[in-house]
């Protein structure tokens, strides 16, 4: 088993406290992510895993084996960087072959290894090309393949694919996934880039500018249902509305003031939802129906005037200002037989949604 389990810990630099008693297991043989912004401590985390930094406190394991204290090349454990960190004088089999001559393999056994693994990253074909003749994608592969020749127990993977450019890295996403399904190592993946994380990751845990887990589950899970305001903004775009929670007989609702009252599934099982309890709705944009003319069928309704409009391609932004000043954001999918009619700029609309859009969270 290759699961990974922090159990308390904490680490500070020069006195500031970057993980404070951080506990997090990571799943045997799944592709985890990451996912934070930048000072959230998540390379740290990966270092303490890989063994470049030791815990002030608390301990480390895989599997059953507490490695805080066991060295770095006594773990079964690699790392892919952002910089390739490849031998420049060497071909692409002798740098992924490398880690193998260091182990003492013989040769015949290594030469088995390097074809297999470079087949599966799709490099057979560039095996003896120099490392300058590479695309950027191809070094990352070389890379790869150079990380899982020696058969880790876990890969970690700190932003591996910051460097490339947007359609290089869309494709080299798949490739991980198809990579690591093929293998079955557990994958811990490391990014600020919210898009790569809900790609790749089989489960994900978000992390805050302190430094704390705030939410673990699946990508689906957690932009489906964020647990707080925290995860709702940084995972993707949401609209948040501030108000009371009102429970009234069978009915669940949202004051806003000056803005509305909206319907909403009230959370159960939470000790913060009450009566009258400060809350905060989320409703991602995407849930939202734009309108210029009235619509039947929505428990929820706003009007107001479209403020700016932006293209994307394959979605356009509406921001309508809305009472109070309030500006809500929607995304429509641009397909043509869904739009029945044209929205400009300044036009007066209505905005829907169900009641099942919405996610109350704790104020």
């Amino acid at each position: 088993m290759r699961t990974i389990r922090i159990e308390h810990v904490s680490k500070a630099y020069n006195g500031d406290r970057i993980l404070d008693d951080l506990n997090l297991t990571i799943p045997s043989g799944q592709f985890f992510a990451l996912l934070g912004p930048s000072g959230s401590g998540k390379t740290t985390l990966l270092r303490l895993i890989a063994g470049f930094e030791t815990p002030d406190s608390g301990r480390i394991f895989i599997g059953d084996k507490d490695i805080t204290q066991v060295p770095i090349n006594e773990r079964k454990v690699n790392t892919v960087f952002q910089q390739y960190a490849l031998f420049p004088h060497m071909n692409v089999f002798d740098n992924v072959a490398y880690g193998l001559r260091v182990k003492g393999l013989p040769e015949k056994e290594i030469e088995q290894k390097v074809r297999k693994i470079l087949s599966v990253v799709h490099l057979e074909k560039q095996m003896y090309k120099s490392i300058d003749q590479l695309s950027g994608g191809q070094k990352q592969r070389v890379a790869l393949a150079r990380a899982v020749v020696n058969e880790p127990d876990v890969l970690l993977l700190d932003e591996p694919l910051a460097a490339l450019d947007l359609k290089l890295r869309e494709r080299m996403l798949v490739e991980l996934v198809a990579l690591q399904d093929q293998l079955k190592t557990t994958f811990v993946y490391v990014t600020h880039d919210q898009t790569e994380a809900l790609t790749v990751a089989d489960t994900m845990a978000i992390m805050n500018s302190d430094g704390e887990i705030e939410q673990v589950g699946t990508p689906k899970e957690i932009y489906e249902f964020p647990k707080s305001t925290f995860v709702a903004n940084f995972v993707g775009t949401t609209n948040l509305f501030k108000g009371t929670l009102i429970i009234e007989d069978e009915k669940t609702l949202i004051d806003v003031p000056h803005v509305g009252r909206f319907s909403v599934t009230c959370p159960t099982n939470q000790p913060w939802a009450c009566n009258g309890c400060k809350v905060v709705l989320s409703v991602r944009p995407e849930k939202i129906n734009i309108s210029k003319e009235p619509l039947e069928g929505f428990a929820n309704k706003l009007q107001g005037i479209v403020e700016s409009i932006i293209y994307y391609g394959r979605s356009t932004q509406y921001n309508v200002r809305v009472a109070n000043d309030t500006i809500v954001q929607v995304f429509e999918q641009n397909v043509e037989h869904v739009r029945t009619q044209v929205i400009d700029y300044e036009d007066s609309v209505y905005l829907y949604w169900q009641t099942a859009s919405g996610v109350v969270l704790n104020k």
